[in-house]
């Protein structure tokens, strides 16, 4: 892989994991823009490591609140250290419930659904769910110590959502929360967290399929850019998430995903869709 080629696809892939514009299908047309095939699942892994650093950095001060509040509610059973507890458990289950249902879709997605067709209105109704939590659907005041577990099977249905082509993780996460009335701050800790064990679990469980000959064919100059771009470009997208958020701009993304959702339909054939 070229170092030009490594810079694009870590731009793509960091820029849209945590946008709400669907990351499988900026990749599909990148490669096709490109004339490119991505890499492969080693390739997608790698890149997912990097995301994952962005999240754990930038998110670092609520990573270890929850997990020491966790523990140490096992000795101390402070209100404040229930309150993490919980968060967590609300974290695992919904990530249960995402890895179980996802590994029953993952073949039937991978096998019928990444066409053109699918994709845009994938991201159409992306856009929809932009739309109608940012025009008709009032924030809530709810933090962590008001959530349930029906929030977290709620987010983590819709965290489910995400295995379809065009449907973005982050955008159906923080919809469900916020849906569920939690208020912005908690909706983003909660659905930026939760990509923490959803990307680990997913590369731990694809680790059998990942080949060496892969990385050597990508060349190390190649994979250290792309995991520096995927890092550089992931924080971007958290941070522009988070300010968009804050000031009820959400419903740009939505416009985006119209425009894409309209662009993949007329432009993309069918027959050229790459492997993702």
């Amino acid at each position: 892989m070229s170092i030009f080629h490594a810079i694009i696809f870590g731009i793509v892939q960091g820029i849209t994991e945590f946008l709400p514009i669907s990351s499988t299908a900026h990749i599909v047309i990148t490669q096709l823009i490109l004339g490119t095939p991505f890499p492969g699942l080693a390739f997608e892994i790698f890149l997912h490591i990097a995301s994952i650093l962005a999240v754990v950095i930038y998110f670092r001060k609520d990573l270890i609140a929850v997990i020491v509040g966790f523990f140490s509610y096992f000795k101390t059973r402070s209100t404040e250290n229930r309150v993490h507890f919980l968060f967590a458990l609300y974290i695992v289950l919904a990530t249960l419930l995402t890895g179980g249902l996802g590994v029953l879709l993952k073949d039937f997605v991978e096998d019928t659904m990444k066409t053109p067709a699918f994709i845009a209105v994938a991201l159409f109704v992306t856009g929809l769910g932009l739309v109608f939590i940012e025009r008709f659907h009032r924030y809530g005041s709810r933090t962590e110590k008001d959530m349930t577990f029906v929030d977290a099977i709620i987010v983590g249905l819709a965290q489910t959502l995400a295995v379809l082509p065009g449907i973005s993780r982050s955008g159906a996460t923080l919809i469900a929360a916020l849906l569920c009335g939690l208020q912005r701050d908690t909706a983003v800790r909660y659905s930026f967290l939760l990509v923490i064990p959803v990307i680990l679990g997913s590369t731990v469980l694809a680790i059998g399929d990942v080949s060496q000959e892969v990385f050597a064919a990508i060349g190390a100059p190649a994979l250290i850019v792309s995991f520096i771009t995927t890092f550089i470009f992931s924080w971007l997208g958290i941070v522009l998430l988070i300010d968009f958020l804050k000031r009820s701009k959400l419903i740009y993304f939505a416009v985006y995903c119209f425009v894409v959702a309209i662009l993949v339909f007329l432009f993309i054939d069918p027959s050229t869709i790459m492997e993702v």
